[in-house]
């Protein structure tokens, strides 16, 4: 039955630029909404520039615009790089909206009318320079509970408490440096810590499905025991001068704080884009998404680091409102570049439009998460060597390579009509088909990396048969020439299903497969369908080129700070690197094709991976050589998680001297690249070897 869905990502601030790790959470949930409209579910995704708050009017000043200036400004750039990254909103909107703003009246009432709302004399601190109340998150300090430095005046990033602000010890304006004052204002607080929300947020958080587990475990930390809530007010409001809704009844010196109406934004931008499409019923789709009851799901994607305002907060606020409370909050992880937390100096942290600026195409980058991203709210990371082998591996290596070998031959032998001969019930075709599910099963529980792995898979099965079947050969026989257009259109069938399963992934090359292939736009159905027979496809042209690493380079060069430069490095340029390089090339020592030929390299398949317990780097490996298996312990635990690793193509030395370990025998090695400066890189051969293949 088909499902009616509202997803959201979270809200990009508007005072700065999107970057690669903004660009996880978007294509997550860009990749899942894909999915499901290819399923057939009616799907709204809507998002919006989260424009509130002291940093947004700060930056205004220091640029002196105008707030309403600058958040339309950031809205262009933001707008523009979701589009580049294929990123398609149905709506894409700001939170400085009418519709936003009636929507917060509405709930702050409504709340007010529960008793859910309270004021209370609070004491602040004050900017004695800015002579300005200062929001949490312009207060650092040393954190009460653990004693961390540096930590925002609301919570602690590293032991996750917490706090009011005026609980910091040694505390800092973040704004002037100088030591705050402390003063009494009034404040409107929301009262979570009420009966009726903590025994709501109980149920929301544990007796669900609502979260992931490890979600639900951080919740119940956050709660307490029953009859133990840790749960205090929240305050709601901002003194002026403040950018953002005036609270009502309190002359304009009072606004809601940017987390009430932030959150809000997301209903704010749905009502938007129902008076924006005259084809949507605004009435009965307003009824039916923003209030309860119904089968229509609300999804939220966040990061992990907002877990807190989405899943106790929110739910709250919308329960007690009257409105619609999330079906499903899906959490992720953060993103990391070559093993490290994103670096200016090292050139690692990479904005969307740097991104763009380099050459690199946005697919890339959306396939690649998507070989990395689970269901977990583990952090991932963007090994920018391992992205580029993989890309090349993949998607040029396996995917393009199955119509690049058999589309040609189409076109030249048979004036690009497939064969009338039904391939439906062929014996390979009909495995693709049966994949159809799994993969579908991947997609909806955002197990993408597993979905990753089955497609490859089956590109590795459709590269295989290219092989066995050499068209190449057939090619050269007129006898040969039925055959040879059967197997060049089961590939190119082959090759359409593939395309299927990654669109999801990859929409702008499959939009280009589609017109390769003269076919409407390819539902999830197709993926159990052949193309009509004596079907016509268009001459064969580039689908995808490889990454060079120039572009890497490139990359890097563009986001760095600064270059990093060692004390003792010479005046002249590059002398380091240069000697380095002079060294090694001196002390390489020449050997002969015999000696060569006295190492036994094959090529392996890796059938089984796992973590070896009490070992910080190996992680044993079960390998397929063909006519034997082979035990291996490598040291590559730093650089690939054992399940990214099944079904890959390596290079083994077979005739190593097998080696005892307290661990178990390693039986050969696995071959890698590496060096001081970079990560671990398995060298993996093109799609088509096949293992116990000799490497010489």
């Amino acid at each position: 039955m088909a499902k009616r869905i509202l997803v959201t990502s979270a809200l990009p601030y508007a005072n700065g630029s999107i970057h690669l790790g903004h660009l996880v959470e978007y294509i997550q949930t860009d990749i899942w909404v894909r999915a499901q409209k290819m399923f057939g579910h009616e799907v709204h995704y809507v998002c919006a520039d989260d424009t509130h708050g002291t940093p947004v009017m700060l930056k205004a000043e220091q640029e002196n615009i105008s707030p309403v200036q600058l958040i339309k400004r950031v809205h262009e750039e933001h707008s523009q790089d979701f589009d580049n990254f294929s990123i398609r909103f149905d709506n894409y909107y700001t939170t400085n909206s009418p519709e936003n703003r009636q929507l917060c009246e509405e709930i702050f009432s409504s709340l007010s009318d529960a008793g859910l709302i309270d004021e209370k004399e609070v004491e602040q601190f004050y900017d004695p320079i800015k002579q300005m109340f200062l929001p949490d998150r312009y207060v650092k300090g040393t954190c009460p509970k653990c004693n961390a430095p540096d930590q925002y005046g609301d919570s602690c990033e590293v032991c996750g408490a917490t706090y009011s602000t005026t609980e910091l010890i040694a505390p800092y304006s973040t704004v002037s440096g100088a030591k705050p004052d402390r003063k009494t204002s009034s404040h409107l607080f929301f009262k979570l810590s009420d009966e009726r929300c903590e025994n709501y947020l109980r149920e929301f958080t544990q007796n669900t499905d609502r979260l992931q587990p490890e979600a639900a475990n951080k919740m119940k930390e956050w709660l307490g025991e029953i009859g133990e809530a840790k749960l205090s007010d929240w305050d709601i409001s901002r003194d002026a001068p403040y950018f953002g809704f005036p609270i009502p009844g309190t002359n304009e010196t009072k606004f809601f704080y940017v987390w009430l109406d932030a959150p809000v934004g997301y209903f704010g931008s749905f009502l938007n884009y129902l008076t924006s499409d005259q084809s949507l019923n605004l009435a009965n789709l307003t009824q039916d998404f923003l209030r309860p009851g119904g089968e229509t799901e609300l999804i939220h994607f966040i990061g992990k680091d907002i877990l807190y305002f989405h899943a106790l907060f929110w739910p709250a606020m919308l329960k007690f409102s009257g409105f619609r409370t999330p079906t499903k909050i899906f959490a992720h992880g953060f993103l990391t570049v070559n093993g490290q937390k994103m670096s200016k100096s090292r050139g690692t942290f990479i904005t969307a439009r740097s991104f763009l600026e380099s050459g690199l195409e946005p697919e890339w980058l959306r396939y690649y998460y998507a070989a990395k991203l689970n269901d977990s709210m583990e952090d991932i990371d963007l090994n920018l060597a391992d992205f580029m082998a993989r890309v090349n591996s993949d998607l040029v290596g396996k995917y393009i390579n199955i119509a690049s070998r058999s589309a040609n031959f189409l076109t030249k032998k048979f004036d690009g009509k497939l064969s009338s001969v039904s391939m439906t019930d062929d014996e390979i075709v009909q495995y693709f088909y049966s994949c159809s599910k799994n993969v579908a099963d991947a997609f909806e529980s955002r197990q993408y990396s597993k979905g990753i792995r089955e497609i490859m898979s089956l590109a590795d099965r459709a590269n295989s048969y290219i092989d066995k079947q050499r068209p190449w050969e057939l090619a050269k026989s007129e006898s040969d020439s039925e055959k040879l257009h059967e197997v060049c259109s089961i590939a190119i069938n082959l090759f359409k299903i593939l395309t299927v399963y990654l669109k999801p992934v990859l929409p702008t090359l499959a939009s280009k497969v589609e017109e390769f292939l003269d076919v409407d736009s390819l539902q999830w159905s197709d993926s159990k369908k052949c193309l009509p027979m004596a079907h016509v496809i268009k001459p064969y042209k580039h689908l995808m080129g490889r990454i060079d690493p120039k572009l890497i380079d490139k990359l890097i060069s563009l986001n760095t700070q600064k270059p990093i430069q060692s004390k003792t490095q010479s005046n002249k340029p590059n002398s380091k690197k240069m000697t380095a390089e002079k060294t090694t090339v001196e002390s390489t020592t020449d050997i002969t094709i015999d000696a060569f030929n006295n190492v036994d390299l094959r090529v392996g398949r890796i059938i089984e991976a796992e973590h070896v317990e009490g070992a910080d780097k190996l992680v044993r490996l079960k390998i397929d050589l063909g006519d034997k298996q082979r035990q291996v312990f490598a040291g590559i635990k730093s650089a690939y998680d054992p399940k990214d690793l099944k079904e890959k193509l390596v290079v083994v030395v077979a005739n190593l001297k097998p080696r005892k370990m307290r661990f178990g025998e390693s039986q050969g090695m696995v071959l890698a690249a590496s060096s001081e400066d970079s990560g671990i890189f398995l060298i993996s051969p093109e799609s088509g070897a096949a293992p116990g293949m000799r490497v010489k």
